[in-house]
């Protein structure tokens, strides 16, 4: 079972039979409330009928075409609509099967785009402390939890990674972007004159860093690394495999920041988590550059891809997913609920054991003491104590992280501070 300790699990299982709006069933037959939109990825809630019946028409007419030199009609309608919905010249889309792989190909898409522009010395990829990108080489590469990577030594050798931007002694507490901490950005202008002008290609970060306990980024910090990137001619990848379809109450966090990045990856939330499907978002110069430069017209302008790209399947699930966010204003939704979710995540501040809170959109972290020499014990004891009294929370380390779906109601939103609050007062 990944990300789970699998020998604890056979003796305490914790099995999961059913799912309806914001609530799963256990095999007891109890209702268990999500608090994080079951992996941060049912951002309409849980049984959409309309999906359900998408996905089993689409099987019924065409339930599986070749991506390789062939292509079906469901592919290039969900292209067209996510181009639609995503900020300027972010018009082209290469579709995966998870945000890991998505990550993957937004890599190799950036080492590609160097070589055919002329520029081969253009080879390190940098991404950030306590990052997430996934467990592929090249995300874990890139990515900033040391745990894991620990068994697995050196991975991808030309990269390296920007320092976080979250200092409890600056900006504990913060409600939205830190007012402390934009500065940290500078760290790639010290890169640049570290390994030379010419030789980083791209820089990956979460616009809000969600796997490693919901890191806000400070103000200004993502608008700085844009202009640094602009200026030393380095691509800017936005992974939003979490932030994405409705997160922080826009569409996409780029909108939300205002800042258009090179490429963005996306998962999760494109499929409502009903079907696997990731997606690549490159913009108009990036894809023009791989068509002029590929040569003959039969020739392939990227050697790349996936049995399951594009799947049909997966295409009507984020189709219906994506009719479901827009005919419900899913993502005004958010917008509009987060203000009350960042009173009532920070009403737990006090309580025993929370050393900070920090919240953007409908997403939270509360970060909490660590056992002596037992790190991360006091958060999993909390999630277990959670599981037994109905509530699905989600930990890493010593923090607890929170990211409901977007259909939330105030009454869950209350019901989840008092599950916690309660828990918290009885922890160790």
């Amino acid at each position: 079972m990944p990300f789970t300790a699998n020998r604890y699990f056979k003796d305490h299982p914790r099995v999961l039979v059913a799912a309806e709006g914001m609530y799963y069933t256990r095999d007891d037959g109890e209702r268990i409330l999500d608090a994080v939109s079951g992996l941060w990825c049912v951002n309409a809630g849980h049984g959409r009928a309309a999906i359900a019946e998408a996905i089993a028409a689409q099987a019924k007419t065409l339930d599986y075409s070749p991506a390789f030199q062939a292509g079906h009609p469901r592919a290039f309608e969900l292209a067209e609509r996510l181009a639609a919905m995503l900020p300027g010249d972010l018009d082209h889309l290469f579709f995966t099967n998870s945000g890991s792989e998505s990550v993957e190909t937004a890599l190799k898409i950036a080492l590609a785009y160097h070589q055919r522009r002329g520029e081969a010395s253009r080879r390190i990829l940098v991404g950030r402390e306590r990052g997430y990108h996934g467990v592929n080489f090249g995300g874990l590469s890139v990515g900033g939890i040391p745990g894991h990577k620990a068994d697995l030594g050196p991975l991808l050798p030309e990269m390296d990674l920007l320092p976080h931007t979250h200092d409890p002694d600056h900006n504990a507490f913060s409600k939205g972007e830190p007012e402390w901490g934009g500065h940290l950005a500078d760290a790639l202008e010290e890169m640049v004159t570290k390994h030379g002008s010419q030789t980083i290609a791209a820089v990956i970060v979460e616009p809000v860093a969600g796997s490693t306990g919901v890191l806000v980024p400070p103000q200004g910090y993502l608008q700085r690394l844009r202009e640094i990137c602009d200026i030393h001619g380095i691509l800017l990848i936005f992974d939003e495999v979490i932030t994405g379809f409705g997160r922080l109450g826009a569409a996409f966090a780029c909108d939300h920041f205002g800042v258009v990045p090179d490429m963005v990856t996306l998962a999760k939330g494109l499929t409502n988590g009903a079907a696997p499907m990731g997606a690549v978002a490159v913009r108009g110069g990036i894809y023009q550059t791989f068509m002029d430069s590929a040569g003959s017209d039969t020739a392939i302008e990227l050697a790349h891809g996936y049995t399951y790209s594009g799947h049909p399947l997966s295409c009507a699930a984020a189709l219906a997913a994506q009719d479901i966010y827009r005919d419900e204003g899913l993502f005004a939704r958010a917008a509009e609920i987060a203000p009350y979710w960042e009173q009532a995540v920070h009403s737990l501040k006090g309580l025993p054991h929370v050393m900070d809170i920090r919240n953007m959109g409908l997403m939270a972290g509360i970060e909490l003491e660590p056992m002596a020499d037992r790190p991360a014990a006091r958060a999993f004891e909390i999630y277990l104590r959670a599981f037994e009294e109905g509530l699905l929370i989600r930990t890493t380390g010593d923090i607890i992280a929170l990211s409901p779906p977007l259909i939330v109601e105030r009454q869950e939103i209350d019901r989840m501070m008092e599950l916690l609050t309660s828990l918290l007062k009885q922890a160790a």
